[in-house]
C-alpha cells in the first residue's frame, strides 16, 4: 500500500535522528528536513549535547528556500531559552516556514505543548503525532527521564539453555559467540552508563570499554557498599577514555573512599538497607547526575535485585546452545524468588532473533 509524502518524509527524519544514538544524551534524538513544493532543500539531525539542534541545521542548508517550505521534525521544537542553544521556534519563524509537521510533543515540562502553541500564535500551521508510536521508541529513554527523573533501565545477560551464566567456579568467557558480543559493544556505545556489582569485579576484572565498534565508551559504574574493590583492578588502573563512579554507603572506609577518589574515582555514598542499597535509590542518584539510559550487565545478584524492584524497563538476553548441567553453576537471576506465577514477571513486545549459534530474546517488562 503506497504511503502519504508525509509519512514518507518523517520515516526519513527518523533515520536521520538515529545518526545522533549514543551522542546526544541527555539531549533526544533529532531529526530534521525541510522541503518546497516536493524537493527537500534542507536536511540536519542532532549531532551531540551542545551543538546545534536538527531544525536549525536544516533551516541553515534550506536558506532562503524555507520561506513557504514545510519542516518535518520527530519532536516539537523547543522554545525555552536559558540552555546552550536559541530556541528552535524562533529560528522557525524568523525563517519564513509555513507549516511543521512533527512526530510528538516535547516531554520536557519546559516545552510540552509550548513550543507548537508558539509556532501556531505566529500564523504556522502545525500538524502532531505523525509516526507518533515511532517517535516514542526512538526516544523512550529521554522520555522516561523527562516523566520520572530515572535513567531507561536495560539489564543483558547472555546465559546457557540450562540458564546458567558461569561455572560453579565462575568462569564466564565466553558463554556467548562472536556476534553477540559484537551487539553488547554496540549496546555498550548507545547508554549513557554501565552497571555491575562489586562481585563481578571481583571474578571477572571487566574493562567495560567498547572493543569492536566506534564510539563514546559509557560510564562504568560499581556497586559497591563496603568498598572492597581492589585498587589493581581495570575499572579504577585504566581511565584513559571514560570515567568509574562507585556507588557505595557511609559505613565504608573514609580511608578507601579517599585514596580511590584520589585514583579520580567519583565514590558517592547512598543509604545502607539491610547490607545493600536499594535500586531506587541507585536509580535516583543516576538520575540526578543526568543519566538518562543504564544497561546492567552484572551478576545473579544483581540482576535479581533489579528485576525484583520493577524498575527494569527491557530485558535482552542472549542464550547460548550449551549446558552446564548442575544448579551449582551460576544462576542468571538470583535472590528469593518469587512465589506465586500469577506475580511473574512476563514480557511483552518480544523480539527474537538468530545471531551466529545464539538466540536474542528481547522484549520489555509488562507493568
Amino acid at each position: 500500500m503506497s504511503q502519504s509524502p508525509d509519512v514518507l518524509y518523517m520515516k526519513r527524519v527518523l533515520r536521520l535522528a538515529r545518526k545522533g544514538r549514543g551522542l546526544t544524551s541527555p539531549n533526544p534524538m533529532v531529526g530534521a528536513l525541510v522541503v518546497r513544493e516536493g524537493k527537500v532543500v534542507g536536511k540536519g539531525y542532532h549531532h551531540a549535547a551542545g551543538e546545534a539542534h536538527a531544525e536549525v541545521l536544516a533551516l541553515a542548508e534550506a536558506g532562503s528556500q524555507a520561506a513557504g517550505a514545510t519542516i518535518y521534525t520527530n519532536l516539537e521544537p523547543c522554545c525555552h531559552t536559558g540552555k546552550r542553544t536559541s530556541p528552535c521556534t524562533e529560528a522557525i519563524i524568523k525563517s519564513g516556514i509555513k507549516s511543521v509537521v512533527s512526530a510528538m510533543k516535547d516531554p520536557n515540562p519546559m516545552v510540552y505543548g509550548k513550543g507548537f502553541e508558539r509556532l501556531r500564535d505566529a500564523g504556522i500551521e502545525v500538524v502532531d503525532e505523525l509516526l507518533l508510536s515511532e517517535a516514542e521508541a526512538l526516544n523512550e529513554a529521554f522520555i522516561k527521564y523527562q516523566v520520572t527523573g530515572k535513567p531507561f533501565v536495560t539489564l543483558k545477560a547472555a546465559m546457557t539453555l540450562d540458564g546458567r551464566i558461569a561455572t560453579a567456579s565462575g568462569e564466564s568467557r565466553w558463554i556467548s559467540g562472536e556476534k553477540a558480543r559484537a551487539e553488547v559493544d554496540r549496546l555498550r556505545a548507545e547508554v549513557d552508563a554501565v552497571l555491575i556489582g562489586v562481585g563481578t569485579v571481583l571474578a571477572d576484572n571487566p574493562m567495560l570499554k567498547l572493543r569492536k565498534v566506534r564510539g563514546k565508551n559509557p560510564l562504568r559504574i560499581v556497586i559497591d557498599p563496603q568498598l572492597r574493590v581492589p585498587m589493581t583492578c581495570n575499572l579504577i588502573s585504566n581511565l584513559e577514555s571514560t570515567s568509574t563512579l562507585i556507588l557505595s554507603t557511609a559505613e565504608a572506609s573514609a580511608e578507601k573512599t579517599q585514596d580511590l577518589r584520589d585514583k579520580g574515582i567519583t565514590v558517592v555514598p547512598l543509604p545502607n538497607e539491610a547490607g545493600t542499597i536499594s535500586f531506587e535509590s541507585i536509580l535516583n542518584c543516576l538520575g540526578q547526575r543526568g543519566l538518562t539510559s543504564l544497561l546492567i550487565e552484572g551478576g545473579a545478584g544483581l540482576n535479581g535485585i533489579a528485576l525484583r524492584s520493577g524498575l527494569v524497563d527491557r530485558v535482552i538476553f542472549y542464550i547460548a546452545p550449551k549446558f552446564l548441567c548442575g544448579e551449582d553453576a551460576k544462576a542468571v537471576v538470583g535472590g528469593k524468588a518469587i512465589e506465586a506465577l500469577s506475580s511473574a514477571l512476563a514480557l511483552e513486545n518480544i523480539k527474537v532473533k538468530r545471531l551466529g549459534e545464539d538466540i536474542r530474546i528481547e522484549g520489555r517488562i509488562r507493568k
